[in-house]
């Protein structure tokens, strides 16, 4: 198995360490694995491919952490075929979370979350993808 270096700040390693203690984990590699393993299989949903999909996105971050809004501004342009819809908003005293609505295919999703989860500062970025080409609201799968 070969050794990979990360960096990352001391807040996240001791997160980090104190989930695998809290979870039964060995140690942080495993930790580290299986994180990997969801990140990357996240978006291998074949049940979600080729179809019409609605995404909601939220980010949140310090209000004092420009650059992060900057970015969202950016990607939201970039993006302005994919984003239906955008909201700022205030959050506490020190916070500020950016909701994004898009209507996609899940290619363009994963990119779109791709390049939010890259935005260094960025505290959180939370996501649900739902088909809408084929919904039913009778059903009660929904």
């Amino acid at each position: 198995m070969a050794v990979v270096s990360v960096s990352m700040p001391d807040e996240l390693l001791d997160r980090l360490d104190q989930f695998a203690e809290e979870h039964g984990y060995t140690g942080r590699s495993e930790v580290v694995r299986e994180a990997s393993r969801n990140l990357l299989g996240e978006f291998e949903d074949t049940r979600l491919e080729d179809r019409e999909l609605m995404a909601i996105v939220t980010v949140l971050f310090d209000y004092e952490t420009t650059a992060v809004e900057e970015r969202m501004m950016h990607l939201r342009h970039e993006h302005e075929g994919l984003v239906a819809s955008n909201f700022h908003s205030h959050v506490g005293d020190h916070y500020c979370m950016e909701l994004f609505v898009l209507e996609g295919e899940l290619e363009d999703i994963s990119t779109f979350v791709g390049k939010i989860r890259a935005t260094k500062d960025a505290l959180t970025v939370d996501y649900s993808v739902t088909p809408v080409d084929s919904f039913d609201p009778l059903s009660q799968d929904h």
